[in-house]
């Protein structure tokens, strides 16, 4: 038995192809039984059958092996649990016969508190706390619930029943219900046989709910479930299903292939959402949008998500990777396309634009030499967690939107039907997709692409004119300022002057010289403005990337970068441009390839901006700068703040605090952000005003003068003057956090409360995020402390690291903890003390996240140092700060 520990993938001499499945939940004592019965075929001569099980007991008087041709039931002579590698090894006392036979395995197991596998829910009713039971099973938590082949390329039908529920509560799995026997005060419930899926997506949910019901044209029933009470919420999820499932129909030529989509806001959930088939799980705030009390980013995020979701069921579900590593294909692709979805929706949300914020996470996890390549090698379970991660999603959706821009969007839709309709109901690997997009467009994808799915990283372009030549070089961009030694195939595009002169070509080597008038009809001015004579136009400015299609960034020499500023004051650039220059300079600065001072000029040529997109990135990198300048120059941070704060007057003044009849869904978003960052400056005039709408809100909840879209920044503001002598704000918003049962309002407040200078009210909020009163899964929000905050934050998490590591155990939610904390920091004494105690307390499914967080502390102090030895800096700040506009 020894042979099959430790290893990647399970042995192949027996195939799954269909499982019949019973599960026997109880609410009360959180327990359950079951049994399966998997369709087998014995393609190689074995003693064994290995199949995966975590946390289950198996008793080998339940397990047997019925042949299918003799009917012959061979009983298993030894059966072992390997916890470590989640897997179940049967020894039988002779070699097993080739051909179809029948496994069937009795056991039990336990509803979990941990969001994982089959697990439980709390959740009110009647002011009585209740169950419910959930599954979530991706990456490799099928095993958690039932003995399975928990692989994705182990794809095989499902006939699943539900013995023992209550009969006043409602029991959902993938398909719809065959039948439902009532006995007394409990029922059977049993669902229609599954279509060919992995186990990862096999999901069940029981519990107390209300729906919302709709069919899209062609017949499929969506309902979207919720709490007793809240069904209106679900109204604004099911409209964008409903359309969403009629645009994917369209966009992918292929119908949804299923009779009906569920969808269910459970109160403990780990993720944002699951894309289980026909059965798709959401945390509330996903799901749900209270028209009163939400804010309108939370109705963009509802829509995104089930935009993001419902991709799934094609791209996913219908068409499967074949392993983790592919797992960019499922969650890259379902990025890039929720976009595409909620733009057809919503088009005044200029979502595209804001898709520059997925590029810039994309781009700053992949700036690290910590990073991983697109396609990452997994070699056990536990490494899978860890790649659900900005590079999977974020660079995955940005080279897809890269290549699809470069191949046409009619060819690349084209070719992904293509691609669908030949992997229907079967797995992919990345090059199956390439192929499909090369025989579509006639171009070499699967060259151009292994150079970004294959190595990780990305090249900062350097540009430059010389006797009207334009030079361009690439090298690999790392955030530390290190030089990596990666060279890719980037399509590079450029505009001279204006959006009309438009040209592109690859750059296949490490440089590459263009004649600027054969190439672009133009010459290139050596000052700013633009001119034109009867012989030859003269450009002001070159923009390289144009619209940031690229995944890359830009260099520009001094005299080309003064243009571009120039041009952002004379608005002279879109959206899209503007946000790509601030966000190229704001990662060379880090790299300490440009000086701070420079930055800061640079950002004052934004102070007229008015784009919700580029603005949202202005106060993230302002934010950053800050907290750069605490750590090196903590005598200029009071000018620094001050600069910040005229940045933003002219956004502010136009917006002000009111909504205005008939503004749009951005604006509203852009008031809170820009409120938000102006009482984290330390605003006064912003802080006061605040404070008189948060009392009037704690007088009257529907009070129009604190609209949720701005109770994010009064809530910010209060807490900037809290403190353990002045706790009445603190202890109002504690208040207003224990009335409501607004899942957003929570995670509103949680995001304020640590915002809070005073160490000692840092101390408590922490303390406050392991009580019962906090779900597991939103702790994390919590973690947003001050400059201030931060050595309390990380004393806290040392000292409460058994219990979180114990509690959050592994994946998602306990990386985001370790990165939060330990990520914001910038000395290298840091450094050494933060790897000296993780390396006393090792937690596995943390390892790559570890090391992200102690080069992100490395990078912030080779800043700080670089900052603190910069000349004339302490002038262009003052110069900056109390400049007139």
């Amino acid at each position: 038995m020894e042979q099959f520990k430790g290893q990647p993938r399970l042995p192949k001499f027996a195939v799954p192809k269909r499982y019949e499945l019973r599960l026997k939940p109880d609410l009360t004592t959180c327990k359950f039984g079951g049994s399966v019965s998997v369709d087998l075929d014995i393609v190689a001569d074995t003693q064994f059958i290995v199949l995966n099980a975590a946390e289950l007991s198996v008793n080998a008087g339940f397990v047997s092996f019925t042949h299918g041709d003799s009917s012959k039931v061979f009983k298993p002579s030894k059966v072992e649990a390997f916890q470590e590698d989640g897997i179940l090894v049967l020894e039988f006392g002779e070699t097993l016969p080739i051909g179809p036979g029948v496994l069937a395995i009795g056991f039990e197991g336990i509803l979990n508190d941990n969001m994982k596998g089959f697990y439980r829910s709390t959740y009110e009713h009647n002011g009585e706390k209740k169950n419910m039971a959930v599954t979530q099973f991706e990456p490799v938590d099928a095993r958690r619930c039932f003995p399975c082949w928990d692989e994705p390329a182990w794809k095989a039908t499902f006939k699943i029943t539900l013995d023992g529920v209550p009969s006043e509560l409602v029991a959902l799995s993938n398909m719809s219900i065959l039948e439902e026997k009532v006995d007394g005060h409990l029922k059977t419930v049993s669902y229609l046989e599954s279509p060919i899926m992995s186990t990862y997506l096999v999901a069940v949910v029981i519990g107390l709910f209300d729906y919302v019901e709709d069919h899209t044209s062609d017949g499929v029933k969506v309902r979207v479930y919720c709490q007793v009470g809240k069904a209106n919420q679900g109204k604004f999820a099911l409209y964008v299903a409903v359309k969403t499932l009629e645009l994917y129909k369209e966009y992918f030529a292929v119908p949804y292939s299923l009779p009906k989509l569920d969808m269910v806001a459970i109160p403990d959930f780990s993720a944002g959402a699951m894309e289980n088939y026909g059965l798709v799980t959401y945390r509330e705030t996903a799901l749900l949008f209270d028209e009163q009390h939400s804010a309108a980013a939370n109705k963009q995020r509802v829509a995104t998500v089930v935009a993001h979701e419902l991709a799934h069921q094609w791209f996913g579900n219908l068409v499967t990777m074949e392993w983790w590593t592919h797992l960019w294909l499922n969650e890259g692709f379902a990025t890039w396309v929720s976009y595409l979805a909620t733009d057809s929706l919503f088009p005044e949300w200029k979502i595209w634009t804001q898709f520059l914020d997925e590029l810039t996470d994309g781009l700053k996890l992949d700036g690290l030499e910590e990073s991983h390549p697109i396609e990452v090698e997994i070699n056990h379970a536990a490494e899978v967690d860890e790649i659900f991660d900005a590079i999977s999603y974020r660079k995955g959706a940005s080279v897809i939107r890269m290549l699809q821009s470069y191949l046409g969007a009619e060819v690349f839709q084209r070719s992904l039907a293509s691609y669908i309709k030949k992997h229907a109901s079967s797995n992919a690997k990345t090059e199956d997709l390439w192929a499909a997009l090369e025989e579509g467009s006639g171009e070499p994808v699967n060259k151009l692409m292994n150079s970004w799915t294959k190595q990780k990283g990305y090249p900062v372009i350097s540009v430059k004119v010389k006797d009207q030549k334009l030079e361009f070089d690439q090298t690999q961009f790392y955030s530390s300022g290190s030089q990596g030694d990666g060279q890719w195939i980037v399509p590079i595009t450029l505009c001279c002057g204006s959006y009309d002169v438009r040209k592109s070509f690859l750059l296949q080597s490490k440089s590459e010289t263009l004649d600027i008038k054969e190439f672009l009809g133009c010459s290139v001015a050596t000052g700013c403005g633009s001119a034109s004579n009867k012989n030859n136009a003269v450009c002001g400015w070159i923009k390289v990337n144009v619209e940031q299609t690229g995944f890359y960034r830009v260099k520009y020499e001094e005299e080309l970068a003064a243009a571009l500023r120039n041009a952002i004051e004379k608005k002279h650039l879109s959206s899209t441009d503007r946000f790509g220059i601030l966000d190229d300079s704001f990662a060379l600065s880090m790299a300490r390839q440009q000086s701070f001072a420079s930055l800061l000029t640079l950002l004052s040529a934004y102070r007229e901006e008015l784009d919700y997109t580029v603005l949202s990135n202005l106060i993230t990198i302002s934010n950053k700068l800050a907290r750069i300048a605490a750590d090196a120059v903590p005598e200029l941070l009071d000018l620094i703040n001050q600069f910040f704060i005229g940045l933003l007057q002219y956004s502010a003044e136009k917006l002000g605090w009111q909504p205005k009849p008939g503004e749009s869904h951005l604006d509203a978003m852009l008031r809170g952000d820009i409120l938000t960052a102006l009482a984290v400056f330390g605003h006064d005039q912003t802080i006061d005003e605040a404070s008189r709408r948060f009392h009037a809100f704690l007088d009257d909840r529907n009070t129009p003068l604190l609209p949720p879209d701005i109770r994010k920044a009064a809530y910010v503001a209060v807490m900037q003057r809290a403190s353990a002598s002045n706790r009445s704000g603190y202890e109002s918003l504690l208040r207003v956090y224990r009335e409501t049962d607004l899942s957003q309002e929570k995670t509103r407040i949680l995001g304020s409360l640590a915002s809070c200078p005073d160490t000692n009210i840092t101390l408590e909020v922490l303390n406050f995020l392991l009580t019962p009163e906090v779900r597991i899964q939103d702790a994390v929000f919590g973690l947003a402390v001050s400059s201030e905050g931060r050595e309390t934050a990380w004393t806290w998490l040392k000292a409460n690291w058994e219990h979180i590591s114990k509690t959050w155990g592994s994946g998602f939610l306990i990386t985001r903890f370790v990165s939060a904390i330990a990520s914001s920091f910038a000395s290298f004494e840091k450094v050494k003390e933060i790897d000296e105690f993780f390396k006393a307390h090792p937690n596995p499914s943390i390892t790559r996240t570890l090391k992200q967080s102690i080069e992100r502390v490395q990078i912030n102090a080779k800043w700080v140092e670089s900052v603190k030895s910069e000349k004339n800096l302490a002038d262009a700040v003052k110069e900056l700060a109390y400049r007139k506009y």
